[in-house]
């Protein structure tokens, strides 16, 4: 791949993200005073998706159980 290549494919991403941005501001998930695992997860989720939001998917994180790892005994 060239320097042009990667330009343009830099180009693609920048504007998948930015349309995720997009749906994430549509869908008011920035208006939420909850600032918890499953928003923040929610929001990035759908910043991801991109292009995606606007052909059904519409992705949602419900809980967020991180297992912190505990010392052998």
């Amino acid at each position: 791949m060239g320097r042009r290549s990667s330009g343009i494919i830099g180009v693609i991403v920048l504007i998948w993200l930015v349309i995720g941005v997009v749906a994430a501001v549509q869908r008011d998930y920035f208006k939420s005073s909850d600032a918890n695992c499953a928003t923040a997860g929610t929001i990035a989720l759908t910043i991801v998706t991109g292009p995606l939001n606007y052909a059904g998917v519409n992705p949602k994180v419900d809980d967020c159980n991180v297992r912190i790892p505990e010392p052998s005994e």
